[in-house]
């Protein structure tokens, strides 16, 4: 193997695939310092950070199986008129990286996208053959998450869906407007056929692995599938993002739909803004997309009609308790499992505390600061058994409070 080209490939492809944010946190920008005693660097490519099912933090290999493509995507910058350095791999050489980086503990998986070179089936087929000889060739069981080439046929994307953990294809844009209008060569038809397709064959391996038909073959993408929105590359509101990703979930069984805060790329197209959108507005639908999933709200209840987006300065259920008022102060004791949610500053776990203490004892102030709870948030929208004076749930400025309890968290 010839070290120098394979680590100049790597460079470039896998610096390539660092604006997919499909599998890890974004955030950070803490560069490595020149320092030559410094340890670490967020900013660095080719290993990425991902979270199992049951908590477990694992590395991931994130690399393209190439950069070329023939797509015409405006917000990519692996575009065709793109004017950056290519490169690609070959199948064998993305194993051995593989097989390498793993052996050296390195890494527990592997996170393979690729631009699309020939035609979309090609691509796919390729994606394939790697996945194919890793689990079949190398007996390789760490974890493997593959993107879904657009328009790649379902026969293709069934037989790669057998080999990897997780199978995502990218929406990228919350609109078929938007869509038409920065990637005219994707069809929003098609990539929700292919949704589809996932989704059915992830039902129907659990149905038959429960079943015992086929408990030989390997179960269909056991992790489930996701996809992506790139957030701030048109001028679409929170709303339209939150009501795409309500629909993902409940039409595709989405396991996450990751948000992507829109980077401004070298020689970008004339269409596309500038200037990146503030980094919390992707942190703020984050937190609006946990609402929707676990805490029973609907769209319509954090972004209403007449207000599109969401504010920057609180968080989401915050903000709708704040227009909510005439609903608290709810009472700590006798509120069933949904009300409680609701109380901004409560969080799921909470929730478990709160119902499993009241079975035995009256909860005042002083206990639930003992819980773990966002306590000076949620104090003024709970009633408990002894009273509180500090209460600002009629004032004013209570708003006001509120976000600047908001921005001193958001400092640490």
């Amino acid at each position: 193997m010839d070290h120098n080209r394979i680590r100049k490939k790597l460079k470039i492809l896998a610096d390539a695939a660092k604006y997919d944010a499909s599998c890890a946190s974004s955030g950070s920008n803490r560069a490595k310092k020149p320092d030559k005693n410094a340890i670490g660097d967020t900013q660095s490519m080719g290993i990425c950070h991902s979270y199992t099912p049951d908590g477990r933090c694992i590395s991931l290999l994130k690399i393209l199986m190439t950069n070329y493509c023939i797509y015409d995507c405006k917000f990519c910058i692996n575009r065709v008129s793109s004017n950056v350095q290519r490169a690609r791999f070959t199948p064998q050489e993305v194993v051995d990286l593989t097989l390498s980086f793993y052996k050296r503990n390195y890494i527990e998986g592997l996170f393979l996208s690729s631009g699309i070179i020939r035609s979309s089936d090609y691509t796919m087929e390729c994606l394939l053959n790697i996945v194919k000889a890793l689990r079949t060739q190398h007996h390789f069981n760490g974890y493997i998450h593959l993107k879904v080439i657009p328009e790649a046929s379902q026969t293709l994307i069934h037989q790669a869906g057998l080999y990897a953990d997780r199978l995502s294809a990218n929406i990228e844009l919350p609109s078929k407007q938007d869509i038409k209008q920065l990637a005219p060569e994707k069809s929003i038809t098609t990539l929700k056929s292919q949704m589809l397709g996932i989704r059915n064959d992830i039902i129907e391996s659990k149905h038959d692995y429960k079943t015992k038909k086929k408990y030989k073959l390997p179960m269909f993408a056991p992790g489930g599938q996701s996809t992506q929105m790139i957030v701030g590359a048109t001028q679409s509101h929170d709303r339209s993002i939150l009501k795409t990703s309500s629909s993902m979930y409940k039409n595709y069984n989405m396991r996450r739909v990751y948000y992507s805060a829109f980077s401004p790329i070298p020689d970008a197209h004339s269409l596309l803004s500038l200037k990146k959108p503030p980094l919390i507005r992707e942190h703020r639908l984050y937190q609006a997309d946990w609402l929707l999933r676990f805490y029973g709200f609907d769209v319509d209840e954090i972004v209403p009609e007449d207000v599109p987006d969401l504010d920057l300065n609180l968080d989401p259920k915050t903000a709708w308790a704040l227009n909510r008022r005439d609903l608290f102060p709810i009472d700590i004791n006798t509120a069933d499992k949904e009300l409680l949610l609701r109380i901004p500053g409560i969080g799921l776990r909470s929730v478990q505390k709160i119902l499993h203490i009241r079975k035995y004892h009256q909860l005042q102030h002083h206990d639930l600061k003992k819980l773990g709870l966002a306590y000076n948030r949620a104090k003024h929208f709970i009633k408990a058994k002894d009273h509180l004076k500090s209460s600002l749930l009629d004032h004013e400025q209570l708003k006001q409070h509120l976000s600047s309890e908001s921005k001193q968290m958001e400092l640490w």
